[in-house]
C-alpha cells in the first residue's frame, strides 16, 4: 500500500473525531504550510518587525497579524481550489481567468524571488559572520574594504550551496520532500524559541511594558509619513508575498494531496504559517520596542539585523542573547526563505515554459537566484535600505493573485461540485472581497502619501 493511500485512510478515520483530537495527527501530516512559513519568515519580515518596534514602539503590533490573516484567508481559497481540482494554479489562472493575468502572476513571482536574494544572501552572510564571531572570536567586522566583502562573499556562497543542495533534492520528490518539511518544522520551532529568549531576557530586565503590548495588538492609528506607510505596506508584502501565492499550490500537489486533504491543508496553514509568523514577528517587534524605541538613533528604514544585534547588547541583553541567539534566529529565517525562493523559481519558470516538474530544465531553474550572492558587495551601501521598499512593492503586486482567486472561486466550470454555494459562498466571497479591498486600499493610501496628496 502506498504512503498516500495509507494517509487517505488515516484522514477518513480522523474525520469522525473531535476537532482538537485531530490536531496531533494533522501536525504530524502537515508540511506545505510550514514551507510557506519558512518563506515568509525571511529578511523582509525581520527588518519590518524590527522597524515597527524600534520606530513605532508597541503601536503597530497589530499590523503584521492583520496582514497574515488576510493572506491566510486567500491561501485557504487557493488550497480548496487546487485540492478540489488537482489543476496546477498557473494553468487554472490561465485557462479560467486570463492568460495575461496568469503570465503577470508568474513573472512577478519569479522576479520577486530573484530580487529578494540580493538582500537575503548578504543578510545570511552577515548573520553567519555574527555566529562565527561570537562563537570563535574570529571577526573581520571592524575591517572595511574588499577583504571583508570577499569573506562575506565566501559565507554567502556557503549558504547558497546549502540552499541549492536542499532545493535540488527536494525536487527529487518522495522521501526528500518529507525530510525537508520535517527540517523546516524544526527550524521554525528554533526561530520562535530564539526570539522568545530575546524577549524573556528583555522582560527580565523590566524593559517590556506588557500593558502597552496588549494595546498594540488592537488596530489603531496608521502612520501618515511616507516611511511609516512603506513599513505598513512592507508588512502586507512580507506576510504573504506574491511569490508565496504562486508556489503554495505546487507544494500541495508535490505532496500528492487530494480532495480528502482539504481540511488538513487549512490546519496546516494555521499551524505552519500563521502561528509561527505571528509569534516570531511579534516577538521581534516587542524586543525592538523594548530596547530601541524612544532612542535618539536614526534607524527608520536602516535597521539591519547585525546592527540590531549589537544594539540589543548595548541595551543590556548581553552577547549571548543579543548577538548569538538573535543571529541564529535571523539566519534560520533567511536560509529557509532562500530555499523557498529557489523552489518558487522552479515552479514559475516551469509554468511559463511548460517544463515538467523535476525535469532537468526545471531543476536548473531552481538556481536562477544564484547571481544574488553578489549582493554582499552591495549590502554595505544599499543593504537594509532596499528591504522595506522591495517588501512594499510585493504588497502592490498581491492584488494580481487575489483577484484571480476570487474569480476562480466562483467558476462552476473550474470547481464543479466543489464550488461554494449558498451561505458558504457568500461568506467565502465576502471574506475574499474584504481582503482585496484592504490590500487595494493600502496600495491607494500608500500611493497618496508618497505623492503627498494626503
Amino acid at each position: 500500500m502506498s504512503d498516500i493511500t495509507e494517509e487517505l485512510q488515516h484522514l477518513r478515520a480522523l474525520a469522525n473525531k473531535p476537532a482538537l483530537a485531530r490536531v496531533p495527527a494533522y501536525l504530524r501530516l502537515s508540511g506545505p504550510g510550514w514551507l510557506q512559513g519558512a518563506m515568509t519568515l525571511g529578511g523582509g519580515s525581520a527588518i519590518t518587525s524590527l522597524t515597527i518596534g524600534a520606530v513605532y514602539g508597541y503601536e503597530l503590533l497589530w499590523v503584521q497579524p492583520v496582514s497574515m490573516v488576510i493572506g491566510c484567508i486567500m491561501l485557504f481559497a487557493l488550497s480548496h481550489q487546487t485540492l478540489s481540482t488537482g489543476v496546477r494554479p498557473y494553468q487554472a489562472m490561465r485557462d479560467f481567468v486570463s492568460p495575461a493575468l496568469a503570465w503577470a502572476w508568474a513573472v512577478a513571482a519569479l522576479a520577486s524571488s530573484i530580487i529578494w536574494g540580493f538582500s537575503h544572501y548578504p543578510l545570511s552572510a552577515g548573520m553567519l559572520e555574527e555566529v562565527i564571531a561570537v562563537g570563535t572570536g574570529f571577526s573581520l567586522q571592524e575591517e572595511a574594504g574588499l577583504g571583508r566583502e570577499i569573506y562575506l562573499f565566501m559565507l554567502a556562497v556557503l549558504v547558497w550551496a546549502l540552499c541549492a543542495f536542499t532545493a535540488w533534492n527536494y525536487g527529487a520528490g518522495g522521501r526528500a520532500v518529507k525530510i525537508f518539511e520535517t527540517a523546516i518544522k524544526l527550524l521554525s520551532t528554533m526561530i520562535v524559541l530564539a526570539f522568545a529568549w530575546v524577549v524573556i531576557s528583555a522582560a527580565g530586565k523590566g524593559q517590556v511594558d506588557w500593558s502597552a503590548v496588549l494595546q498594540g495588538f488592537v488596530p489603531g492609528r496608521l502612520p501618515t509619513d511616507t516611511a511609516g506607510v512603506t513599513t505598513v505596506m512592507a508588512a502586507l508584502g512580507t506576510a504573504v508575498g506574491i511569490n508565496m501565492t504562486f508556489v503554495y499550490g505546487y507544494t500541495l500537489l508535490e505532496r500528492g494531496w487530494q480532495r480528502e486533504h482539504r481540511e488538513l491543508a487549512r490546519y496546516d496553514i494555521v499551524m505552519g504559517l500563521v502561528l509561527p509568523y505571528i509569534l516570531v514577528t511579534s516577538l521581534m517587534a516587542i524586543a525592538a520596542a523594548a530596547a530601541f524605541h524612544g532612542s535618539d538613533l536614526s534607524i527608520q528604514g536602516k535597521l539591519s539585523p547585525a546592527r540590531a544585534g549589537q544594539m540589543f547588547v548595548d541595551a543590556g541583553m548581553g552577547p549571548l542573547t543579543g548577538r548569538l541567539i538573535f543571529a541564529l534566529g535571523v539566519l534560520g529565517m533567511a536560509v529557509g526563505s532562500l530555499v523557498m525562493h529557489m523552489l518558487c523559481c522552479g515552479a514559475a519558470a516551469g509554468a511559463l515554459f511548460n517544463w515538467e516538474p523535476h525535469s532537468r530544465k526545471y531543476r536548473l531553474a531552481l538556481l536562477l537566484p544564484t547571481p544574488a550572492v553578489l549582493g554582499v558587495f552591495l549590502w554595505s551601501t544599499m543593504g537594509a535600505y532596499l528591504v522595506l521598499p522591495t517588501s512594499a512593492i510585493c504588497g502592490f503586486l498581491l492584488p494580481i493573485a487575489y483577484l484571480g482567486w476570487l474569480v476562480l472561486n466562483n467558476r462552476k466550470d473550474y470547481l464543479g461540485d466543489a464550488r461554494p454555494t449558498g451561505g458558504r459562498a457568500r461568506l467565502y466571497n465576502l471574506a475574499m472581497v474584504l481582503c482585496i479591498i484592504t490590500v487595494l486600499a493600502s496600495v491607494c493610501y500608500s500611493t497618496a502619501v508618497a505623492l503627498d496628496i494626503i
